[in-house]
């Protein structure tokens, strides 16, 4: 059964923000904090369960500022997947997702 093709949702949501940050493949850490109840993990389900990005998980050991051990987790869209969304349309698309977070 073939892929389906992955759809852009709507550039000011949460979902938006996180598909604007993965899609211009930036360094995370400098991506705005997500405002309201949703979890960036829930974020990153719904764009690959509902939108159908093949969001790619890695997660790693790490330590919490207290000292604890804990788990950090990087999320990246493969190089080719982001190049053919730039080819349909993403250009567009992350033009209008990254001027409304400026012009709020």
């Amino acid at each position: 059964m073939p892929a389906k093709a992955p759809v852009f949702p709507g550039p000011r949501t949460g979902r938006g923000a996180v598909l604007a940050v993965l899609l211009s493949n930036t360094d995370q850490t400098r991506a705005e904090p997500l405002r309201g109840r949703v979890t960036l993990a829930a974020i990153v389900r719904t764009l690959k369960r509902k939108y159908h990005w093949p969001v790619e998980t890695t997660s790693f050991p790490s330590n919490a500022a207290d000292g604890r051990a804990t788990w950090a987790t990087v999320y990246s869209l493969p190089p080719e997947v982001i190049t053919a969304a730039m080819n349909a349309g993403g250009r567009d698309w992350l033009k209008t997702s990254l001027m409304d977070r400026i012009h709020r």
